[in-house]
C-alpha cells in the first residue's frame, strides 16, 4: 500500500508519519503537485492556522490538484485544519480562500462558558454509518482547535460526526472515498490509532462491515478533564539528560541533580499508563548549543514515536546566538521543536518581559514569541508557563497590583496577597502580576496557560486553589493547574473547586507515590468527565 503525506512545511507532521509507520505502513511525501493526484492514498495533515495552510498550499502549486483529486472521489483523509480547509474560508483568516468544496464558512467557537480554543479529549456523535469507524466504542478523542464547522453549513451528505463544545459542530466529514476529521487521530491514542489503521487498510472497494450506530447517538459529548505528565528534563552533572524535580525549584539534593529517570523511557510509561498529555519543561535551557544540535530534539523526535498523545515543550524558546555566532529567532527555535514532534511550545521568562514592554508601551509589536508562533501554528500552539509567588499585604490599598483575600493569612497574620510573576526559574521577581500577565498574554494571541506556583511546588499540600480561580476569572482561554499535587485527592479538589481544564503533576508519578490510574479513578469516582 503507498501512502502518500502531504507535508506543506508547517508544523508537526512528524507525529502523523510515526502513527503510520507503527501501524506498519511506509509512507512518503508529496515531492511535486502530480504526486496529489497519482497519491494510492494522500493523508493531509493540517498544522498550522488556516491562514498559513492555504498559503502554503497556493504557493506550491498544491491547491488546484488537492481539489481535483477530491472531486474525482479517490482516497483522501484530512486532519484538523485540513477539514476546514475543505469549507469556502475561515473567520481566523479573512479574505483567503479555502478549497470550496464544501459551502459555508468556518468560525469561531463563541459560547461565554467553554474556554476557547478547545483543547482535549471529547466524543462523537456518528450520523452515519462508516468503515473507518469499524471498532471504535465511543472512546474520547484529541480535539485543539478554536474554530469549528457549523452543522448548518454540512448536508447530510456530508456530515459523518458531530461533536458539542458549547455548541454543537462538525468533528467529521465523508463522502465517498473523501474523509476529513476536526479531531487528531495520530493524537488520540489506541483508539485513534485504530480509526487511522481502518483508512490505511481499507481497499477502494464497498467495504462489507460497516460499524453500527450506537443507541446513544445523539446523547451530548462532555470535554474530559485532562490529567498531564509533566517531565522537569535537565543535564546533570555528568552531562547526561535526565528527569528531575525541585524543591520550591531546587532540584539539587545532597549537592547532586536529583535523577528520577530517562526522558525518552519515562514519557512512554506515563503516555502507556493513561497520561493525557505528556509536558517536558527543559529547564537546563542549552543555551550554547546550535539549534539543529539542542538535546531536547532528539528527545522529542524518540518520544513521538511511540507516544501518540500530545506533547509540549518549553524552556528556551526564545532568541538566541550560539557561540558560532549563528542567530536563532523564537520562531525558529519553535519551528525546530515543531517539527521534531512538539504540539504546543511553553513559553515562561519570555512571556514576562513581552508583558513588561506591552504594559510599557500599550501596544502589539508583532516581534514577540507569542505573536510570531500564534500567527503562524495558531493560538492553540502557545502555551504560557507561570511562574507566581504570593507576596502578602496588609490591604489592597498597600499595593495596585490585583489582590485577593486569602484563607491562609501571611507570616505576620495579613489576610491578603497578590501574586508577583518570576522569571530565571523562579530566582528573580518582577513588577507584573500574574493577573496582568495572563491577560497581555491572552491578548497578544496565547492559547493556553500552565499555572504553576512557587508556593506550593514540592510540597505535597495541594494546588493553590485561590491561584487558580483568580486566573480562570481572568481569562477565557483554558488553564492547567499546576504545583503541590501530593495525592489522588489533590486532583479531585482542584476539579470540584475550581474550573480548571486540567491538572498537572510530575515527583508523585516519578517517586510512584501516586499512579496515573488511581488519579484518575478517583477523579472518576465522584463524577468529574474523564478519558
Amino acid at each position: 500500500m503507498h501512502i502518500t503525506l502531504l507535508d506543506y512545511g508547517a508544523g508537526n507532521v512528524r507525529s502523523v508519519r510515526n502513527a503510520i509507520r507503527k501501524l506498519g505502513y511506509e509512507v512518503h511525501d508529496v515531492q511535486s503537485p502530480e504526486d496529489i493526484l497519482t497519491a494510492e492514498k494522500l493523508i493531509f495533515p493540517g498544522v498550522g492556522s488556516f491562514g498559513l495552510v492555504m498559503t502554503r498550499l497556493q504557493e506550491k502549486g498544491y491547491t488546484e490538484p488537492l481539489k481535483k483529486r477530491i472531486l474525482a472521489n479517490k482516497p483522501f483523509l484530512g486532519i484538523c485544519v485540513a477539514l476546514q480547509a475543505l469549507f469556502e474560508g475561515s473567520e481566523e483568516s479573512p479574505g483567503i480562500p479555502g478549497l470550496g468544496i464544501i459551502p459555508g464558512q468556518v468560525v469561531r467557537f463563541s459560547d461565554t462558558n467553554s474556554s476557547v480554543p478547545q483543547i482535549g479529549w471529547n466524543g462523537l456523535k456518528i450520523k452515519k454509518q462508516s468503515v473507518l469507524f469499524n471498532g471504535y466504542k465511543n472512546e474520547k478523542l484529541y480535539f485543539v482547535h478554536s474554530f469549528h464547522a457549523q452543522v448548518s453549513d454540512v448536508g447530510q451528505e456530508w456530515t459523518l460526526a458531530v461533536t458539542d463544545y458549547g455548541t454543537e459542530f462538525v468533528s467529521a466529514v465523508e463522502k465517498g472515498c473523501v474523509t476529513a476529521f476536526q479531531f487528531h487521530p495520530e493524537k488520540s491514542g489506541q483508539a485513534g490509532l485504530n480509526i487511522l489503521n481502518n483508512y490505511l487498510s481499507l481497499e477502494n472497494k464497498t467495504p462489507l462491515i460497516l460499524t453500527s450506530l450506537t443507541d446513544d447517538a445523539d446523547a451530548e459529548t462532555k470535554i474530559a478533564k485532562r490529567i498531564i505528565a509533566c517531565l522537569d528534563v535537565r543535564s546533570n552533572d555528568n552531562g547526561d539528560l535526565v528527569v528531575t524535580k525541585g524543591d520550591q525549584y531546587d532540584v539539587r539534593h545532597e549537592g547532586a541533580v536529583r535523577n528520577l529517570g530517562k526522558p525518552v523511557e519515562l514519557a512512554r510509561n506515563y503516555y502507556e499508563m493513561g497520561a493525557d498529555e505528556i509536558t517536558f519543561l527543559n529547564i537546563t535551557g542549552f543555551r550554547d548549543y546550535p539549534l539543529q544540535d539542542q538535546p531536547m530534539l532528539e528527545v522529542l523526535e524518540r518520544t513521538s514515536e511511540n507516544v501518540f498523545v500530545p506533547l509540549t515543550i518549553g524552556g528556551g524558546i526564545r532568541e538566541f546566538i550560539d557561540k558560532s555566532g549563528k542567530a536563532s529567532t523564537s520562531l525558529d527555535v519553535a519551528s525546530a521543536y515543531f517539527r521534531s514532534g512538539a504540539d504546543k511550545i511553553s513559553i515562561g521568562s519570555d512571556a514576562v518581559f513581552t508583558v513588561e514592554e506591552y504594559l510599557r508601551t500599550g501596544t502589539k509589536t508583532g516581534k514577540s514569541s507569542i505573536e510570531q508562533i500564534s500567527a503562524v501554528y495558531g493560538a492553540q500552539a502557545v502555551v504560557i508557563s507561570v511562574d507566581p509567588r504570593r507576596i502578602y499585604v496588609q490591604s489592597p490599598e498597600q499595593t495596585l497590583h490585583a489582590t485577593i483575600k486569602t484563607i491562609f493569612p501571611g507570616p505576620s497574620g495579613e489576610m491578603f496577597c497578590w501574586y508577583q510573576c518570576t522569571v530565571k526559574g523562579g530566582r528573580e521577581g518582577r513588577d507584573v502580576d500574574v493577573v496582568q500577565l495572563v491577560k497581555v498574554c491572552q491578548e497578544l494571541g496565547a492559547g493556553e496557560i500552565l499555572l504553576n506556583c512557587i508556593d506550593r511546588d514540592g510540597t505535597n499540600n495541594g494546588f493553590d486553589l485561590e491561584l487558580i480561580n483568580l486566573v480562570k476569572q481572568s481569562v477565557s482561554i483554558p488553564v492547567i493547574a499546576s504545583s503541590g499535587a501530593g495525592s489522588a485527592a489533590h486532583f479531585v479538589d482542584v476539579f470540584q473547586k475550581t474550573t480548571t481544564d486540567a491538572a498537572l503533576a510530575a515527583g508523585i508519578f516519578h517517586r510512584k507515590e501516586v499512579t496515573i490510574g488511581e488519579v484518575k479513578d478517583a477523579v472518576r469516582t465522584v463524577g468529574i468527565e474523564i478519558r
